[in-house]
């Protein structure tokens, strides 16, 4: 295993919950870091700019004083998800926000950039980038992440098209850093599954949507339990890049699933994420609905560390009955 640093030994399941545009809030970071997961949100999430200040001092004061009072299993770390796109201008101010308060785990998205990496290290802060790719994880190498989150096919929102088989294995030729895997997790079995692949970490994110404190209303949470992977459609045309989301998001915003056009991957921005605009009404994240293919073994709308703690339990139980 490739985490050695002291912050992954806080972790009291391999697991990194996925930065959800809209979703992830403070409440839900500070249940997923009480349950012994990464926590993370993306930073445009906190609205407005200076909003983001305050999401980091109260993830940081809440979780130092659980520490307190539970020295003998403290929090997990948090995370701060950054779009590294041209298109991102709250970027320089993000940036500067996260490396003045020494946030542990930076999760860089849609490009990878060496200044931010280099800003990130100038306080002992790790990057992990997103990808899809080969081509995009050696780039990511190069420009001086710590390591890499493999967004194999299934996975929420923007998503790749590679088994994570074939993503995994070839990656592990030539890394030995710190790898996550995304891509219909949502079971202990799963997170069991994507360590024997090869990944160090299962990154998960559909399934905290199902969930008290995450920032959805409730017919998304309901779409999330009573759907399955046959409820899910791969397309570009909400913000330019291909993602995953629920058909019944589409037909509630007057779209037929059966007849989207392509968009042009030149007019991607985030300039006004998270609610990148596709027609209309119809906006990607708010009306129309991330989701991941696994969304079919979440059953219920469950507290963070009730979910958690299933997850424990059924990665605990995987790894002894494959061991017997």
């Amino acid at each position: 295993m490739s985490l050695d640093a002291p912050l992954w030994q806080r972790l009291r399941l391999p697991v990194i919950a996925a930065p959800l545009f809209i979703i992830s809030n403070p409440d839900l970071v500070i249940a997923q870091c009480k349950a012994g997961v990464v926590g993370s949100f993306p930073a445009l999430n906190a609205r407005p700019a200076s909003a983001l200040q305050e999401w980091i001092d109260r993830i940081k004061s809440e979780l130092a004083a659980y520490d307190a009072a539970h020295p003998e299993a403290p929090s997990a770390p948090f995370a701060v998800n950054l779009i590294v796109h041209r298109s991102n201008e709250r970027l320089e101010h993000d940036l500067e926000v996260c490396v003045k308060n020494k946030v542990p785990l930076i999760i860089t998205s849609l490009g990878a950039r060496t200044d931010v990496n280099e800003a990130i290290h100038s306080y002992g802060g790790i990057v992990l980038h997103d990808i899809i790719s080969l081509e995009h994880a050696h780039k990511a190498i190069a420009k001086g992440a710590d390591g890499l989150i493999a967004v194999a096919a299934g996975a929420g929102g923007h998503a790749g098209k590679l088994s994570p088989f074939a993503l995994i294995s070839e990656i592990r030729t030539w890394f030995d850093g710190p790898l996550a895997l995304s891509g219909a997790i949502s079971t202990g079995r799963g997170v069991l599954a994507a360590q024997a692949m090869g990944a160090d970490l299962a990154y998960i994110g559909s399934a905290f949507i199902a969930t008290p404190e995450a920032n959805a209303n409730e017919a998304y949470k309901n779409a999330i339990v009573e759907g399955t992977a046959n409820d899910i459609i791969y397309t570009n045309y909400f913000t330019g890049v291909h993602g995953n989301y629920l058909v019944s998001s589409l037909t509630a915003a007057g779209i037929d699933p059966a007849n989207i056009p392509e968009s042009d991957p030149s007019k991607m921005s985030f300039s006004d994420a998270p609610n990148s605009k596709a027609s209309g009404s119809a906006k990607a994240w708010s009306t129309i609905w991330g989701a991941g293919q696994g969304i079919g073994c979440v059953s219920a709308v469950l507290p963070a560390a009730e979910f958690v703690a299933g997850l424990a339990a059924e990665y605990r139980n995987a790894r002894t009955k494959l061991a017997g």
